[in-house]
Order: structure tokens, then C-alpha cells, then sequence
């Protein structure tokens, strides 16, 4: 749907890809050049099929002009070519539930549960991590989110490209005072309408939408041509696929239907389905009957192993978060580690070791069984999973899930391209497809740690440095 947002702005920019860079990129480019080759280099190409060493890819004008062996390729003539040995490339990230936003930090009791928009390191940060392109999955700010996408397509700041989502379609209960609550199903159309006028390309559904709001928000979203995901509680996996839903977020971990008490069109206590989540067998009938259920209404579900994984007891390793901490504000670093604390005194008691295994099993089964399985972080819960870092967490996540290192990259670029109804232009590295590409040292396909050593990130053929990136938004992640 990219031509449908703003095309022409977006058109112009990628069309004069590498011969054209603003001098406001310029700070951030390592590559710059009409055509561009990488040599000798390992593909991993985005289809879940095997990595292929000694390969060559050529890059002409922000497109993929060549992809296959060394031997069969030709260099261009002017060409800035690239010896790659040693080196792996994949298609750039396709982060299917990303945000702009980030929970402020001092959550002391008897505050309000805020958030802020994280405009000027967010897209930098996403695209330093190989994220080439990010739907925004809910949005505090929508008109900040929509003049974003305007700076980025116009070349005047770095970040990838953005497809956007609705502010949250969301019912009475709302924990956040950043989220307007639904009066009714007139007023779940009227909010649909406004915000595809708007130029909004997808919407989410949240947790405190009624049945009624959500089935006249879905059939208001495809009156439009569009899509609809969610992050439900008062209404069931099962109950919104009927409904015509096209996306699940998060997957088994807020299914509430199998919550014993539930009552129709109310969410829950959490904490309650939890500890009743935490007594079921993902290879029973039950959770078993929902992955067909979902199959056979064609609905996707996403990912987000990123942010679940910090609600188990000191997980991630501190190691792996010492490397974000840089990125973040002392006051979103103390914030984070406080809260990650205190889950870890409760280590003994806690339910959330099970129910991380449950849902990677239950995302395992889903994609095996044939469903639609995307990816994305989702950098929210309480403060450690920070764009672009979480995103590259992710893969390893699927890959401790049980998906092959391919098959997690195949997960986390292709399957979202597919969904967007973008796989011909984005997603694989193939002829003809936009050169959105993440050049990494090591060899990922044997050890998927090394998709955290990210060298170069193409887009629209333009080489970014991951590192410059980062610094220039160095310790604001919490603040702006």
C-alpha cells in the first residue's frame, strides 16, 4: 500500500536513490553511489530457503538489478563494489508491530500510565537495527506519526519506511489517558473514516473494544480497501477471526477465551488468565482448535517474543541489555531496571517461565500448521525493549522458539511484505525488488547473534551507518 501514501513525495525520493542523498543524510550514509556491488558476499534471500555463499548482488538506482552466484554476475561499469567476504546479507526487517512511542519513565504510584513520542530516536534507532520497514502498531500521536512519515520520504530525516496505523480503536477501561474510548459501534465506523481520510493505511483494535465496536470497526476498515489487526481481552481469538479480523497481536498470551470466567465482551484480570493460561497444554484440543480456527479464517498473527521475554524473571540477559543502555535516558535506565527487579524477586512464584514457552510453542505450531506468522517487538511493556535492538532480539527469540535461523528472517521480512501486499517490491532480495538490505559480519544462518552485528542497512539502495545512527540519538530514548 506504499503508493497509496503519499506516493509521489515517496516515488521521487526512491527513484534518485544514491546519486541524490540530502545533505541531511548525508551524516548518516557510508554507501553512496548510483550502483553499487556486493561481492563474495552470503545471501540469505528472505524465502526461508538455505543461505548461499559466494554471491553477488548488484544494486542500480535504489532497485536489485542482480542476485545469484559470483561466478554469473557482472560489475557494472562505474560501479562502487563492495568486497563482502566474511559478510551475510538479508532483506531489511519488516517490523509488523513497531511503535513511535515509549513509556515515560517515574511510573511511581498514583501517576497516570503515560507515553511519549519517541520521534527522533525511534527512526533512527529502527533503521541502525535493520529495520527498513515499520508498521506503526497504535499510535499516541498520530498527526506527529503522519508528519514523520512526511520528513522521512522527503529525505530530511533518517528512518525506515513507515506504514501507519489508527490511534487505538479502544473501549471504556483504557489504562492510558493517550487512548480516546469508544462511545459505541457509530462512533468505531465514524473514528475509521476520519483516520483513513487522514491517510492511515491500517488500524488496531485494543484490549476494552466491545463485540459490537469491533465488527463495525472491521467492516469499516474494509470499506476502505484496508486492514485491521488487535491486541484484544474482552473479545476472543476465536470470537474476532468470526468477526473478519485480519491480525492478531501478541498470540496466546492475551487470548482471554480460555479464561473460565470470562463474560461476554469484558476483559478480564490479567493476572487471572495468566495463572489459568499457565494450567493448559498447548498441544491440547483446546489451543490446538484455535491455530485452525485462525488458519482457516486466514488471519495472521505477530510476534512480539520481544517484549514478553521481559516479564520473565531476569530475562533478557543483563548482558544483552547493558548494550541499550546507552541508548536510553538514566531516568528510563533506572525506571527499567527498578521494575525488572522486582520481578525478579518474585522469580519463585512467577508464571511467566511457562507461559513464554507456551506461547513460543503455540507460534511454532501456528506457522508449521500453515498460518501467517509476522514479527515485530512491540517497545513498550515497561521500558526495556528499545527499537531496532529489540527487533534483532526478536529473531533470536524464534530461533530459541524452534524456526530455523532462515526461517525467523523469512518470518521477520517476507511473511510482513505479504501482509502489507508489498512482497513485489520488499521482503526478499530478488531482480527488480527495492534494494532494502542489511549487510551483517558473521554468518547468521549458523549463529543468529551475529544479525546483531549489523555493518551496512540499505535503503532504496542508500548504505546507512548503523553506528552514527545510533550516536546521533545517543541516551534520548525516553525522552524524545
Amino acid at each position: 500500500m506504499r503508493q497509496l501514501l503519499w506516493a509521489a513525495a515517496l516515488g521521487m525520493f526512491c527513484g534518485v536513490a544514491g546519486a541524490q542523498v540530502s545533505a541531511a543524510l548525508k551524516p548518516f550514509v557510508k554507501v553512496d553511489a548510483p550502483v553499487v556491488v556486493l561481492e563474495h558476499v552470503r545471501v540469505i534471500d528472505g524465502t526461508g530457503g538455505p543461505a548461499k555463499d559466494d554471491q553477488m548482488v548488484v544494486v542500480e538506482q535504489g532497485k536489485i538489478t542482480y542476485a545469484g552466484p559470483e561466478t554469473d554476475g557482472k560489475v557494472p561499469a562505474d560501479a562502487k563494489v563492495l568486497d563482502a567476504t566474511e559478510k551475510t546479507v538479508f532483506p531489511g526487517l519488516v517490523g509488523m508491530h513497531e511503535h513511535l512511542f515509549y513509556p515515560l519513565p517515574d511510573n511511581r504510584p498514583g501517576l497516570l500510565a503515560l507515553y511519549g513520542e519517541m520521534a527522533d530516536s525511534a527512526p533512527r534507532l529502527y533503521l541502525a537495527g535493520g529495520v527498513t520497514v515499520a508498521r506503526t502498531t497504535g499510535t499516541i500521536e498520530p498527526y506527529t506519526d503522519i508528519s514523520l512519515k512526511h520528513l522521512i520520504d522527503a529525505g530530511k530525516i533518517p528512518g525506515p519506511h513507515l506504514y501507519l496505523t489508527s490511534p487505538y480503536l479502544e473501549g471504556v477501561g483504557s489504562y492510558t489517558p493517550n487512548m480516546h474510548e469508544l462511545t459505541g459501534p457509530e462512533d468505531a465506523a465514524r473514528t475509521v473514516d476520519y483516520w483513513a481520510a487522514e491517510g492511515i493505511t491500517s488500524y488496531k483494535a485494543y484490549m476494552h473494544i466491545t463485540p459490537a465496536e469491533l465488527k463495525a470497526a472491521i467492516d469499516a476498515v474494509h470499506a476502505h480497501g484496508l486492514k485491521i489487526t488487535g491486541h484484544l481481552c474482552a473479545v476472543g481469538f476465536k470470537e474476532a477471526a468470526v468477526l473478519g479480523i485480519d491480525n492478531l497481536e501478541h498470540g496466546l498470551m492475551v487470548d482471554t477465551e480460555f479464561y473460565p470466567e470470562k463474560k461476554e465482551g469484558v476483559c478480564p484480570d490479567m493476572h487471572k488468565v495468566d495463572a489459568a493460561m499457565a494450567k493448559m497444554d498447548v498441544e491440547g484440543p483446546e489451543i490446538q482448535g484455535t491455530i485452525k480456527d485462525l488458519i482457516a479464517h486466514h488471519v495472521a498473527v505477530t510476534s512480539t517474543l520481544a517484549v514478553f521475554e521481559t516479564f520473565v524473571p531476569n530475562l533478557p540477559p543483563l548482558s544483552y541489555e547493558m548494550q541499550v543502555r546507552d541508548a536510553m535516558t538514566p531516568d528510563a535506565w533506572g525506571s527499567y531496571a527498578t521494575t525488572r527487579a522486582a520481578i525478579a524477586e518474585h522469580a519463585d512464584t512467577s508464571v511467566w517461565p511457562k507461559l513464554f514457552k507456551m506461547e513460543m510453542q503455540f507460534e511454532y505450531d501456528f506457522a508449521k500448521d500453515g498460518g501467517l506468522l509476522m514479527a515485530g517487538c512491540d517497545p513498550t511493556g515497561y521500558g526495556g525493549v528499545v527499537p531496532g535492538y529489540c527487533d534483532e532480539r526478536e529473531l533470536e527469540l524464534l530461533v530459541q522458539a524452534g524456526f530455523t535461523p532462515v526461517e525467523a528472517i523469512h518470518i521477520a521480512t517476507e511473511n510482513g511484505a505479504k501482509w502489507l501486499g508489498e512482497e513485489q517490491h520488499f521482503g526478499t532480495i530478488a531482480k527488480g525488488k527495492d534494494a532494502d538490505l542489511v549487510v551483517v559480519d558473521g554468518d547468521p544462518a549458523k549463529n543468529i547473534a551475529d544479525v546483531e552485528k549489523v555493518d551496512t542497512v540499505f535503503k532504496d539502495g542508500v548504505g546507512y551507518d548503523p553506528q552514527k545512527l545510533r550516536d546521533s540519538v545517543r541516551g534520548l530514548v525516553g525522552l524524545r
